[in-house]
């Protein structure tokens, strides 16, 4: 089955000004399990950070079902620390583009390569299921990416995350990598973590899903660095409704206004599952067939999400709209409708004022026209 691994509580946490309570932390922990994921990355792994303990023994005592890991850094006393706390998978981060082995950590590929053998002999030796993630995945040389896949994989790692660490990638070129790299990872499942700068970290994530990807990263509203990363709401909702999967979108709504709620943030009303407006509908080429046939404009029932389609009669409304309209109200209206008449209501309704006997008497000059 296609994997979403929540990453709320670690890459979400790390957006700008982004502090959830212990409290909030169980909510949001309590709703991605309602939601129907079964494996969150709960933070980090470093003993300066003193909630994280609390947080694994929250999720092993309250939801025993789910997989709790811990991003590290490839040092020894992190990796001892996840052990101690008994995490059931370590991911162990470590660089993979030229830029970040020589700019940032002012190494070569050699002590890319040495450190990453010894974190996850390490690792194992300490019991832990190792996890692999590529930083910078999309920026790295392909032929170099391949060989530290390799040496995961012949290390004992159960997956690789390739990451698109400044969301720079298209989906093609991640259709790319992800391909290439499968074919060096033997039975070592693939994951990406998509960055949103470009705005296709949803899109990224389908697609490396497409390709043959166990799976994907993903935070509730898309909270990371910079940009964020991929929706939790986005990429559920997309694999739920064209691939089968068993996410509860119903609960991921209610989850993601929680979440916001808690930050003080506002979903906009056109946001894609959670937007109070998506199922809304003002135009009267739409409205027409709406009435008749939601699947005709709506990839998805409201239900689905837990929201409410509303059918508004406004200035882009047509002549079937009205009609309609007056008469599910109890007004006498006309079988047919002038043009002129049609431009005055339209013209009308610009008007928020304007109410539904506003409109009837537009109708009066007609009716009477008609028993005349």
């Amino acid at each position: 089955m296609t994997m979403i691994i929540d990453t709320t509580l670690r890459e979400g946490e790390q957006s700008p000004g982004v502090r959830f309570t212990p409290s909030q932390k169980q909510q949001i922990i309590d709703g991605v399990v309602r939601a129907g994921v079964n494996e969150m990355e709960l933070g980090i792994a470093s003993p300066l950070i003193d909630t994280t303990a609390d947080l694994l023994a929250y999720c092993k005592n309250t939801h025993p079902g789910l997989a709790r890991s811990l991003w590290s850094r490839c040092r020894e006393e992190d990796i001892r620390f996840a052990a101690e706390l008994k995490a059931d998978i370590v991911s162990l981060s470590l660089p993979a583009s030229d830029v970040l082995i020589e700019k940032k950590m002012e190494k070569t590929r050699e002590w890319t390569i040495s450190r990453l053998q010894t974190a996850i002999a390490f690792a194992r030796r300490l019991g832990l299921q190792v996890a692999v993630g590529f930083e910078d995945a999309t920026r790295a040389e392909l032929h170099f990416l391949q060989q530290l896949a390799k040496i995961a994989r012949q290390g004992g790692a159960v997956r690789l995350r390739l990451a698109d660490t400044i969301g720079t990638a298209s989906p093609a070129e991640m259709a790319s990598m992800v391909t290439e790299v499968a074919k060096v990872a033997g039975d070592c499942r693939i994951f990406v973590h998509c960055h949103n700068d470009f705005g296709m970290a949803t899109a990224n994530a389908v697609t490396a899903i497409e390709v043959g990807a166990a799976g994907a990263d993903a935070t509730v509203l898309g909270l990371g660095e910079r940009c964020g990363c991929t929706r939790l709401e986005e990429l559920a909702g997309y694999l739920h409704l064209k691939r089968h999967a068993e996410y509860n979108m119903g609960e991921i709504a209610v989850l993601c206004r929680y979440t916001a709620r808690s930050l003080g943030r506002v979903i906009a009303g056109n946001q894609p599952f959670t937007g109070e407006d998506i199922f809304t509908c003002e135009t009267g080429l739409h409205l027409q067939a709406l009435q008749k046939h939601p699947e005709t404009y709506e990839p998805y029932t409201p239900e689905t999400v837990g929201a409410r389609r509303r059918l508004l009669l406004g200035p882009k409304a047509g002549r079937k709209a009205f009609i309609g309209h007056l008469r599910r109200k109890g007004f006498g209206v006309p079988e047919h409708i002038d043009d002129d008449t049609i431009r005055k209501m339209r013209y009308c309704l610009a008007d928020p004022t304007a109410t539904d006997d506003t409109l009837a008497a537009f109708l009066t000059p007609l009716s009477s026209a008609a028993i005349s």
